[in-house]
């Protein structure tokens, strides 16, 4: 054979046409035998010009389902498609099967049938997708990352929708059962006496995730009172972690992903399983891998992400990770029923407080003017914020191609301060809510004598910085805890903006994927 391409597509259809040619078989039994030949992710689907009515599809690794048409509706034709993602396929259908790891499908115009690689036929239940076309549609914005970040009202009250229950204020209502505020995650509710006596927690993600992770490292040691340790996803699987299983006192896997088919992060709740340590998910996407992988899990419910950039599930991720904080801290009497109440009431109100950010949408545009030439960022937080800072960074250089990084603010003066010139935009995270708010103003003199311009992301009642530094940028006031889910709107924004300024293809940036599914 001589290949014409660099994929390793081609030699696998090569393969398959020596299979056929060598044993004489039909083009479904030579794809299942050229599988078990492969080594590596998949999710392929085979037709052959001598049997174009039989139509292959296979997964190892990497996603994939088939959408079907309406069951009940027997005076339509049956009609099937092959997908990665259920977006694709909602168009035509949101009657689909997920396919596990190793199994095949063949279809025919009379109907299909599902099977493992070794040849063990199997039966799939058909599930109802619970998106709808709307959600997976521009509407009337330019590109859909612009369109996530305006929906991240909406999504957080999803999110919180059926989970968080609290009375309105000034009544005596309580919620169903009698009682005062509370915070249920079904699948979770049978499994809060291992995780309020866990060791540790350890939270493995990777990008975005592992952003999210990180406040929620901040929000459940604080609140709860329990360990947290946060892994890139992709070395905690290659290495030889230490997890302990003792019953009272053991480790706790969490797995965080928007798809719930990050390869690195699959892996590591399946490394997790076979020590047999609990894995629980935290993802988006309504039966995708993790979420299949994991012995429990919590679902978003932000809603279908199109653009490859993350906005709106990386704040619904933070909003998830707030509320297993403060049900695992009242749980565990870290924080009082008063306490518990008050938090509960700021969370509900964070969707109002949000939309009133998008109010500062065209200062944030004019600003993103001035700097869209810029060759490099530097972002500045601490605490709760130090995530955002490298999650505002992370955005910019995903979408816009410039070179930026984000920092604990009290590490610049171990080596990034080298760097600042006049040239060289420095984004302070400065809520005053934060406990080190008075260094993070050192952090800004620091910079400022330097030569250095500051852009301030603080609160609406803090007028210390106006002077000071070149643009601020204000959030609503909140407590210091929730303050990461208002802070990242402003930079999203600003990525945005600057992107799309400079001719960039915001929604899909060069080299990236929205599921990384392979290494």
């Amino acid at each position: 054979y001589t290949p014409v391409s660099q994929t390793d597509t081609e030699l696998f259809a090569h393969l398959v046409e020596d299979v056929q040619t060598k044993e004489k078989l039909p083009i479904d039994a030579a794809v299942r035998l050229a599988l078990t030949q492969v080594q590596g992710a998949f999710g392929i689907a085979v037709i052959s010009l001598d049997e174009p009515d039989v139509l292959i599809a296979a997964r190892r690794g990497s996603p994939l389902i088939m959408g079907v048409s309406d069951p009940s509706d027997s005076s339509a034709p049956a009609a099937y498609f092959i997908a990665s993602d259920a977006s694709a396929v909602v168009e035509h259908t949101r009657h689909v099967i997920y396919f596990e790891d190793s199994e095949m499908a063949v279809i025919r115009p009379g109907g299909y049938e599902i099977m493992t690689l070794g040849n063990v036929t199997l039966t799939r239940e058909v599930e109802q997708l619970e998106l709808s076309l709307a959600q997976i549609q521009k509407g009337s914005f330019k590109h859909f990352m612009l369109k996530e970040i305006m929906e991240q009202p909406e999504a957080l009250r999803n999110c919180m929708r059926g989970r968080l229950l609290v009375p309105a204020v000034g009544t005596d209502a309580s919620p169903p059962g009698g009682q005062g505020p509370r915070i249920c995650f079904g699948g979770l509710e049978p499994l809060m006496p291992r995780l309020a006596s866990a060791r540790r927690f350890v939270f493995c993600a990777c990008g975005t995730s592992w952003h999210a992770a990180l406040v929620g490292e901040y929000l459940i040691e604080q609140l709860a009172g329990i360990n947290v340790e946060v892994e890139y996803a992709s070395e905690f699987r290659y290495r030889n972690p230490i997890l302990q299983k003792a019953e009272g006192d053991e480790d706790i896997v969490f797995v965080v992903s928007q798809s719930g088919e990050t390869a690195d992060t699959l892996a590591a709740a399946q490394f997790a399983r076979r020590k047999g340590i609990l894995a629980i998910g935290i993802c988006n996407v309504v039966g995708s891998s993790i979420a299949r992988e994991t012995d429990a899990g919590i679902y978003l419910h932000a809603g279908p992400e199109i653009g490859v950039a993350s906005t709106k599930a990386f704040t619904a991720q933070i909003t998830c990770l707030t509320m297993l904080a403060l049900k695992l801290g009242r749980y565990r009497g870290v924080i009082s029923e008063e306490q518990f109440t008050e938090h509960v009431r700021a969370l509900v109100s964070l969707p109002d407080k949000m939309a009133l950010i998008f109010e500062q949408a065209d200062k944030i545009y004019e600003m993103s003017r001035v700097y869209r030439y810029a060759h490099n960022f530097l972002y500045l937080g601490r605490g709760y914020n130090f995530p955002v800072a490298l999650e505002g960074a992370l955005k910019l250089k995903e979408i816009s191609y410039i070179h930026a990084e984000g920092y604990a603010a009290a590490e610049m003066k171990h080596g990034p301060i080298a760097l600042i010139d006049r040239f060289m935009p420095v984004v302070v995270i400065a809520p005053r809510c934060d406990a080190t708010y008075d260094k993070l103003r050192s952090n800004i003199q620091e910079v400022l004598a330097r030569g250095g311009t500051v852009i301030a992301i603080t609160e609406t009642d803090n007028d210390d910085l106006d002077a000071e530094c070149e643009y601020v940028i204000k959030i609503p006031l909140v407590a210091d805890f929730l303050s990461p889910i208002l802070t990242v709107v402003p930079l999203q924004l600003l990525s945005y903006y600057i992107a799309d300024m400079r001719g960039c293809d915001v929604d899909q940036p060069r080299n990236l994927a929205k599921s990384v599914t392979v290494e």
